[in-house]
């Protein structure tokens, strides 16, 4: 006997009487499904000859056929996609989304999360089915499941005429590439921002060397750790000669890594190429390359990109492999953002190191101006004292000898002390000599703010500065060292304008002096008589730094060859009633035989360069 015919009766609200039921169960097998999600999961399971509904439920029969209807459509779409009773049960899903499921379990009828897993919700929704139903609006959230797979989640509710939730759409797209992706772009981001991250401890600790020690260990971490290249070459760009030297070599043949390259399109194989041009460049197949040059053993493909800071070119990041087409376009994207990462931490390290210069050379120059008056007082005193005492107790004389010599030497010592603290920067243009270099200037003016702006004016561009109080101090002087020039104001509290500069060409007559006056009245006279004794220049008060070095460079060049400084020593004359005594250059040592030593060192006396 055949089976009864099976009937598939849906009864959302009971409607169906017991004797109705009764009735059909004499003619069919009956199955009752008390809601459209169990009837859409029993018609795609089971074989059913006839639906049967109450007329009262037409409209939710019509939905029903429509999903039959558009299942087709649902399951050549390439998003998953589920439905999903209120209690977040699987009513029906298409191939795409069942793909992402453990093939193990049954999607109809399991429960949403643990079909995927136990997914792991990213955000920024941490329930999308809870806030789809309470806003009865699209909800959308970042879901991580099995196999480091990621997923984009948009749950849609659907509700009956009556506003009863009837089921939820969830749509899954597969966000896995995009999501790694950034994740990897964020990683190096993260990297690139430790890269010159130093804590004021570490810094204060760290020296440059030290510095750049620390970025490059970090640079070859990161490039072994988030890109898994192993093959790595960091130039930096010498601004001046266009040479890129390398910084960093990782995996390179000792013929790569001490390669002469400059930033020139030819010649200079791709890392000249790409410093020259600012472009980056992929070399699918190094055999086949006319710019490339063998950097690692065996390599079939590199990748060079440009290190810019603020639009410049400083240097070049090249990476290599020894397989062929390596690198794609989301390769380049990740190196360049590296690159830009390292552009801007060496960029940092440049600015502390000449931050560290630029505070030593302030340093340097705020202590020469404190100590340039006491020290010029200290030299003045001891060198009247040494002119006075002349022909006594000649241990005395060597002692204060020796006083003037340590006197001088301080201020070098200041610089030395400070280029120690700070070596100047290795790159860049070399800076230009100063002007005054290797001169030594005498200033005469009782006005301490006057000789104080000597020594700043003139001390920065090189000149070696002394400076007397009054005409004695500054006779005394000349006759202990020899000086290149010398700026003697007209109004000195001991002797006139022209009284001084006689007195001081006695004593060195080929050095060029130049006298300074405030434009008042000179009721000796003496520019006018200095100018007929050979006067060649005159520097009116308060003076302007540019006027100033015109004055004193105008005297240097027409100083005779025989004038004291770095092209020659003039012997100072006794032009002090016999008394003065011959020392050539103020070294404690001069015209004495002493035994070897601090005192003894028969030396010149050297001056520094840079003393203000």
């Amino acid at each position: 006997m055949a089976g009864k015919p099976r009937l598939l009766v849906i009864d959302r609200e009971s409607t169906q009487g017991k004797t109705s039921l009764d009735r059909l169960a004499e003619s069919f097998e009956v199955v009752v499904a008390r809601s459209i999600s169990r009837a859409l999961s029993l018609l795609r399971d089971q074989k059913f000859s006839a639906v049967y509904v109450d007329a009262c439920q037409l409209s939710a029969v019509r939905w029903v056929g429509m999903m039959i209807q558009a299942e087709e459509i649902l399951d050549a779409i390439s998003d998953g996609v589920a439905v999903v009773d209120p209690d977040l049960r699987i009513i029906w899903a298409n191939p795409e989304f069942c793909s992402l499921m453990d093939s193990q379990v049954q999607p109809v009828g399991a429960p949403f999360y643990q079909a995927l897993g136990q997914a792991e919700i990213l955000g920024p929704d941490l329930c999308p089915f809870t806030t789809a139903v309470a806003s009865r609006e699209p909800a959308s959230t970042a879901m991580k499941i099995g196999g480091n797979r990621y997923l984009r989640v948009t749950v849609t509710p659907v509700f009956d005429a009556a506003n009863a939730l009837t089921h939820l759409i969830a749509l899954t797209r597969e966000t896995t590439d995009e999501t790694q992706q950034q994740l990897k772009v964020n990683a190096i981001h993260k990297a690139g921002d430790e890269l010159a991250d130093l804590t004021p401890e570490e810094l204060a600790q760290m020296g440059v060397e030290e510095r750049t020690d620390l970025l490059k260990y970090n640079i070859a971490r990161h490039m072994k750790d988030l890109l898994g290249l192993d093959f790595i070459e960091i130039r930096l760009l010498d601004r001046v000669t266009r040479r890129l030297i390398p910084l960093l070599t990782e995996g390179m043949t000792p013929l790569a890594a001490n390669r002469e390259l400059y930033a020139r399109k030819e010649g200079n194989g791709v890392t000249g190429y790409v410093a020259a041009t600012g472009m980056s460049y992929v070399c699918p197949d190094t055999t086949n390359d006319a710019l490339y040059l063998e950097g690692a053993a065996g390599s079939r493909s590199s990748l060079t990109v440009p290190l810019i800071f603020h639009g410049t070119v400083i240097g070049t990041l090249n990476v290599e492999s020894p397989q062929p087409g390596a690198f794609d376009d989301r390769d380049q994207q990740f190196i360049e953002i590296y690159g830009r990462n390292i552009a801007a931490a060496l960029n940092t390290l440049e600015l502390l190191e000449a931050e560290k210069v630029s505070t030593a050379s302030a340093s340097v120059e705020a202590i020469n101006r404190e100590l340039a008056i006491p020290l010029d007082d200290i030299i003045t005193d001891a060198t009247t004292v040494l002119d006075r005492y002349a022909g006594h107790d000649e241990d005395i004389i060597a002692r204060l000898r020796q006083l003037l010599y340590r006197a001088r030497e301080i201020r070098s010592l200041i610089h030395k002390a400070g280029s120690t603290i700070a070596p100047p920067a290795k790159q860049g243009p070399p800076a230009a000599l100063p002007r005054l270099g290797g001169s030594r200037i005498l200033v005469v003016d009782a006005d301490e703010s006057i000789r104080r702006s000597a020594h700043h004016l003139l001390g920065s561009q090189g000149a070696s500065v002394e400076t007397a109080r009054d005409a004695h101090e500054a006779i005394a002087l000349m006759r202990q060292a020899p000086y290149s020039t010398a700026l003697v104001d007209i109004r000195l509290p001991d002797l006139d304008g022209f009284e001084t500069y006689t007195r001081l060409r006695e004593v060195q007559p080929n050095v060029p002096i130049i006298l300074m006056t405030g434009f008042g009245w000179d009721p000796a006279h003496s520019i006018v008589k200095a100018r007929q004794a050979g006067l060649q220049t005159v520097l009116y008060k308060p003076f302007r730094a540019d006027r100033l070095m015109e004055a004193v460079e105008q005297a240097l060049r027409t100083a005779p060859a025989g004038a004291g400084g770095p092209g020659g020593a003039a012997t100072p004359q006794d032009g002090h009633g016999g008394r003065g005594t011959a020392l050539h250059d103020g070294h404690p040592s001069a015209g004495r035989n002493l035994p070897p030593g601090p005192a003894g060192d028969s030396r010149p006396f050297e001056t520094s360069h840079h003393e203000s």
